[in-house]
């Protein structure tokens, strides 16, 4: 096993515990106070049980500490329907609730104003937008909606996307061909294999999602390398058998290894159809493939 497979090994087991632990979410308590009289409090209290669930299964790349704890409960809880839409958000209500400063609660709030989930306006305050006006592609609000309700339409929209822009970036970055890249994505290869004799499915996801990640940026075109980001939270939110990516298999390494053999060798065709190929291999295989839809 190469230097570099060890190292990553005993990082991703590290890092196992990276997601907030069983009490970091409990560490900021809802008031006992009189909130439940207030007008809305339902809505609070009934999104609570399934926040910390939810919390402590996507919370782990993102901001730690009471700013970002408050963005993800309440872009959870947004994204979740247990804020809908044109709800307002009072900064002192949401302080008292969550026992966190004011200046955290409008931290937090601008957090989710950039990602479209929330509008600020004079004299309006703060509501709930629309899911029309959400940045769907973002990284936070992908890993929101594959773990709340709307998980199934975030996996199949997020397939139908890697369908979409995965065998195109295989294409191009044949024609880029980089000595350091080629051995870094021959790297990702050999960690994924040595994982998957090992049972390590932590170290085989993570391997395997720098190789879509590293794939996309060399393709040589800026706008999907911006979409590097979005592949990489999808296989880390894929949560099931959607794609030969999502869980250790012969199959789906002998892709990759195609792929990596197709670039070496220059062959663009190749390469796009090993990345399709590697994106069909499970079995069920039309909830990866776009069919056509009725307008």
């Amino acid at each position: 096993m190469s230097t570099l497979a060890h190292t990553m090994m005993t990082a991703a087991r590290a890092a196992d515990s990276g997601l907030a632990g069983p009490g970091d979410l409990d560490r900021y308590p809802y008031a006992e106070a009189t909130v439940a009289d207030r007008v809305g409090a339902s809505a609070w209290d009934s999104a609570e049980p399934e926040l910390g669930r939810m919390g402590r299964r996507a919370a782990g790349s993102r901001g730690r500490g009471l700013h970002g704890q408050l963005v993800q409960q309440l872009g959870q809880m947004i994204v979740s329907g247990d804020l809908g839409a044109d709800r307002p958000l009072v900064p002192e209500e949401i302080g008292q609730r969550f026992e966190v400063s004011r200046t955290v609660v409008r931290e937090s709030l601008r957090v989710l104003e950039a990602k479209g989930l929330v509008s600020a306006r004079p004299n309006v305050g703060t509501r709930v937008r629309p899911v029309s006006d959400w940045n769907l592609l973002d990284p936070d609000i992908i890993e929101w909606r594959a773990f709340g309700p709307q998980r199934d339409d975030q996996r199949r929209e997020l397939s139908e996307l890697r369908w979409t822009i995965e065998p195109l970036a295989a294409r191009l970055a044949a024609g880029h061909g980089r000595d350091d890249v080629q051995q870094r994505l021959g790297d990702m290869v050999e960690i994924m294999s040595h994982a998957m004799g090992q049972g390590d499915v932590l170290t085989f996801s993570r391997a395997d999602a720098e190789f879509h990640s590293l794939l996309i940026q060399v393709a040589g075109n800026r706008m999907l390398e911006h979409l590097s980001g979005i592949v990489s939270a999808a296989l880390q939110v894929s949560g099931g058998p959607v794609t030969g990516c999502d869980r250790p298999n012969e199959a789906s390494l002998a892709q990759h290894g195609r792929i990596v053999d197709a670039l070496a060798a220059g062959d663009g065709a190749a390469a796009e159809a090993a990345m399709r190929q590697l994106l069909t291999v499970h079995p069920e295989v039309e909830r990866v493939v776009p069919a056509p839809r009725e307008h």
